[in-house]
């Protein structure tokens, strides 16, 4: 099993209460396996369960992603700043 590491920027919550990152650049690499981010399990840096990223979307070279978080982390989101580092699982 691989972890594969995303930075990310949080920019707020959808009308879903979804969280919305911005993801700063992508390369070729992300690029190819954009799909296979979809509905997997997000760990923050302490490899603790974030959420589950829902979509990813806008242009390819800098996407947004829709992140649906824990109620926990919701919280820690509006309360301080969290690391930009996130990472998911691939099998």
């Amino acid at each position: 099993m691989n972890w594969f590491k995303l930075t990310l920027y949080h920019l707020g919550f959808s009308t879903k209460n979804h969280a919305i990152f911005r993801a700063p650049q992508w390369n070729a690499e992300n690029k190819k396996d954009i799909q296979n981010f979809i509905k997997k399990p997000i760990y923050n840096q302490e490899y603790k369960k974030f959420g589950v990223i829902k979509d990813i979307f806008g242009p390819i070279s800098s996407p947004f992603i829709s992140v649906k978080a824990n109620p926990d982390q919701i919280t820690l989101i509006q309360k301080i700043e969290l690391s930009n580092n996130y990472y998911i699982k691939l099998t």
